[in-house]
């Protein structure tokens, strides 16, 4: 059964690789430079914005995974993620194959951050989250119309080993270079994070499990309510360090946007740093009562190693 991933290079993409191994031997990694984590996976270069490279991407496949990570920014995305959709969709639908979309929570209404679920409101503030939100739209119309089987696997913000795109990640290879981990909006806020390990291999089991399909799916994260300043206390524990914390205002992201592009791209994603936020993995948890959530402790452990 060939499972085919769509953007396979990011971080998530690459977990996913891993996982797939202990479900098929037949994977498709699909992206414009791809690499294999496994030599008996096929290597398959492409360009994802040509709906024709799409299809044949596509073609054959059993299940197709996307994950691929357009550049951080409001007009790329809306130029390129749309019409990209369209085409995955179409693709699976010539071809009979399952979709599995890796999502985030940028489609959620405000009021939903401090404790999301699968229900949760969807109503966004931002650009990047309507965008988000039309993607999911996309995916179930054609479900309902019983044109597509496909499922959602909805991740938290993430941190964990190679997770270089994730302000977790910039965060702590700050502390590792003796300077203070830069969060966001207000330290004093609980936040928890998706172990990108564990996304990959949750979203690899959703894949595989047959009646995990036409839902909405919230990726397995640890429960932990640590606020910012306790997330980077417990990481200056594992370094053996008093680490030190710099809270970037929500103002002031404006002001250094001007010269710093990426956090005016940030700036309106703040919001979820603004106040407590929850993702609740209940529904994941109780379906797949064997999966082993990897602690926080542990993460950060893996985490540090790798930028050692």
């Amino acid at each position: 059964m060939k499972q085919t991933i769509l953007g396979a290079s990011g971080t998530v993409g690459t977990e996913l690789a891993k996982s797939l191994s202990e479900y098929t031997n037949s994977v498709r990694i699909v992206s414009r430079n791809p690499k294999s984590v496994n030599p008996a996976h096929e290597l398959f270069s492409a360009d994802l914005t040509d709906p024709n490279q799409v299809e044949k991407a596509v073609k054959g496949s059993e299940i197709v995974y996307v994950t691929i990570a357009f550049d951080y920014s409001a007009k790329i995305w809306q130029a390129k993620w749309i019409p990209f959709m369209k085409s995955v969709i179409e693709a699976c639908k010539k071809n009979k194959a399952k979709l599995v979309f890796f999502d985030n929570v940028y489609m959620y209404d405000q009021n939903e951050i401090p404790h999301m679920t699968e229900n949760s409101a969807i109503n966004p503030s931002s650009k990047k989250g309507k965008i988000r939100a039309e993607i999911v739209s996309l995916i179930q119309n054609e479900v309902k119309a019983g044109n597509l089987t496909a499922l959602i696997a909805r991740s938290a913000d993430f941190y964990g080993p190679n997770s270089t795109q994730s302000a977790f990640y910039l965060g702590v290879a700050s502390l590792l270079k003796g300077k203070p981990f830069d969060w966001l909006a207000n330290g004093d806020k609980q936040h928890n994070f998706t172990y990108t390990p564990d996304a990959g291999k949750a979203t690899a089991l959703l894949g595989n499990t047959p009646d995990a399909y036409n839902q909405t799916w919230h990726l397995p994260t640890a429960p932990t309510k640590l606020t910012g300043k306790q997330w980077v206390e417990k990481i200056g524990k594992e370094m053996g360090i008093e680490a030190k914390i710099r809270v970037m205002p929500i103002w002031l992201m404006g002001i250094i946007g001007i010269f710093m592009p990426i956090l005016s791209e940030l700036k309106e994603m703040a919001y979820q740093f603004g106040s407590d936020y929850f993702f609740d993995s209940s529904k994941f948890e109780k379906r797949f009562s064997d999966f082993r959530i990897t602690p926080i402790e542990e993460g950060i452990k893996a985490t540090l190693q790798s930028l050692k």
